[in-house]
């Protein structure tokens, strides 16, 4: 079956059922169909590993650090580079064919495994072939491409972890056959809802080995109180989520009069110890990455982006966006850099030297830290204050951010909830109202930033330790609720995870993800008692 673009992976898509001409990313048809190519090599890629695997041979690491970095790549906002992608799919093919010559029976192998072709001029009449559109039964594809997005967004956090040298055989194994079996026309709708949790589990170790990784290198967050104004030297804006880059950058420009400052996700790096050390580490610019246009703009100085969260820049600004790792943009210079090496850095030190100070477009200051590290130390604060009824709920609000006007509903919501209430948050949908005047109970802030979207898995940290201090037997007993906003695959993979700790009765919003098909979201709402949001005011009734 033939089919033009069609992409439907975040929430954002065109008229909540697809994107068809153009993405609202901005990714053009041409680099729709090219990711898509790119995942099919990759989930033939795995499908020859897990083969070799069950044959008893080992894979390299760097192999799965290829398959987790594809990926990645077609992540909603992350690369928007044609030549990059194809890149990717002929080195992605040619390590399938060294692969498949170490393979004993490949009679039963999927056709993705088998398929190479070196002749750019067949890539886009073949990517119409093997599309999202290829599994003709709404159901079988809605399941496929949920597991697919959240295997994504576990690819995301896994490479973090991998930066930092971190790796786990049992996840990556478990990714790629996960992979391979979205492939397989013989699985049953049962058998993929059954994977469809199984990869939350998986999500749930691969943010723990994230989060070891992080606080391995750096150290436990810490409650910070972070600058958001601006210095009056020349400063390099970093985007993204990435730590390492993080710290090759502060690393790189010590003692270069060069002030660093963070944006969006990379907010929370101001938390961990080992960044308080450098003195040119300022504080954070601008907002969610949907403002971006403004934001680059007024910065004035060069910006990393080192992962996912890219808007299509414009040209005022165009030749001060630097892009590494996974991310790219054409036009825009990449700094290159594989796992375990050292970037160089240098030329947009260069090119920050040239450029003006940032513009100041806000003052104060903002806290966040509160990973669960952090929040574990203050057990005793919190559970005191539960049980005096100080605190009668927490609010999950944590997840992603966006564009669409009806996302000012999250801003409206943390204004509207009880003041005996607390917000956990994480991800940069607290940009709705992190900077919002809440107020604290009992010294406890109304509003507590865990960090990253993987930081998450803080959250439900938090969330199983107070119910074992309560001693409760289900973790949907404590007083907590979930309204969470979702944007992209990172967001699938953690709501995976929160699915498979058996947390119940989450509410997703702006829209329902399209991807789920009546039948599939029959299911969840069902067994999970998935919903979507309504009015501040009924949503509030029914919360509290």
């Amino acid at each position: 079956m033939e089919n033009k673009m069609f992409c439907y992976q975040c929430q954002e898509t065109a008229g909540c059922t697809g994107c068809t001409q153009a993405g609202v990313c901005g990714k053009s048809s041409e680099v729709s169909a090219m990711q898509d190519l790119l995942v099919y090599v990759t989930k033939g890629l795995s499908a020859v590993t897990t083969k070799l695997r069950a044959e008893g041979k080992e894979i390299d690491a760097k192999i799965n650090h290829i398959v987790t970095r594809n990926l990645f790549i077609t992540i909603t906002n992350a690369n928007f580079d044609n030549e990059a992608i194809v890149a990717r799919i002929i080195e992605t093919l040619k390590i399938k064919r060294d692969l498949l010559g170490q393979v004993e029976q490949s009679a039963d192998l999927p056709e993705a495994a088998l398929w190479e072709s070196y002749d750019r001029g067949e890539y886009a009449a073949k990517a119409a072939t093997v599309g999202v559109l290829s599994t003709e039964n709404e159901d079988i594809r809605s399941l496929r491409e949920l597991i697919t997005y959240g295997l994504k967004g576990l690819s995301a956090y896994s490479k973090h972890a991998n930066a930092l040298l971190q790796d786990d055989e049992e996840v990556d194994a478990f990714l790629q056959s996960a992979l391979a079996k979205t492939l397989d026309d013989t699985l049953s709708i049962d058998d993929l809802i059954s994977l469809t949790l199984e990869t939350g589990r998986f999500g749930v170790n691969g943010m723990a080995l994230l989060d070891k990784a992080n606080t391995s290198a750096y150290g436990n967050p810490e409650i910070t109180k972070v600058n958001i104004g601006v210095g009056n030297r020349p400063g390099i804006l970093i985007s993204g989520h990435d730590l390492r880059d993080m710290e090759m950058l502060l690393e790189q420009t010590e003692g270069t009069g060069i002030d660093i400052y963070t944006h969006s996700e990379m907010l929370p790096a101001h938390y961990y110890p080992a960044f308080k050390k450098y003195s040119h580490f300022v504080g954070n610019y601008g907002n969610a990455w949907w403002k971006q246009k403004e934001e680059f703009e007024s910065f004035n100085g060069p910006i990393l982006m080192t992962t996912n969260c890219i808007v299509p820049p414009k040209d005022s600004y165009k030749d001060r966006l630097y892009t590494t790792g996974a991310a790219g943009f054409p036009g825009c210079k990449h700094i290159p850099g594989e796992i375990g090496e050292k970037k160089d850095f240098s030329e947009i030190i260069a090119h920050a030297k040239k450029c003006l100070p940032p513009t100041e477009i806000e003052k104060g200051e903002i806290v966040g830290g509160f990973a669960h590290n952090q929040v574990l130390q203050l057990a005793d604060k919190v559970v005191d204050a539960v049980k005096s009824g100080a605190i009668k709920k927490f609010v999950v609000m944590a997840g992603c951010d966006g564009r669409a006007k009806a996302r000012n509903y999250y801003t409206e919501f943390a204004q509207a909830i009880p003041k005996d209430a607390v917000i956990l948050t994480a991800g940069c949908a607290k940009y709705k109202y992190n900077k919002l005047d809440l107020g604290d109970i009992g010294g406890i802030p109304r509003i507590l930033d865990a960090g990253q979207c993987n930081d998450s898995y803080s959250l439900a940290v938090i969330a199983l330790k107070l119910k074992e201090v309560f001693g409760l037997a289900d973790i949907n007993e404590l007083p907590i609720v979930y309204n969470i906003a979702w944007y992209e695959q990172k967001a699938v993979i953690v709501l995976l995870a929160l699915l498979y700790l058996g947390v119940k009765n989450i509410h997703l919003g702006p829209t329902l993800p399209a991807f789920l098909s009546p039948n599939v979201a029959k299911v969840l709402v069902e067994n999970f008692g998935i919903a979507g949001i309504g009015t501040v005011e009924d949503d509030i009734k029914l919360f509290f």
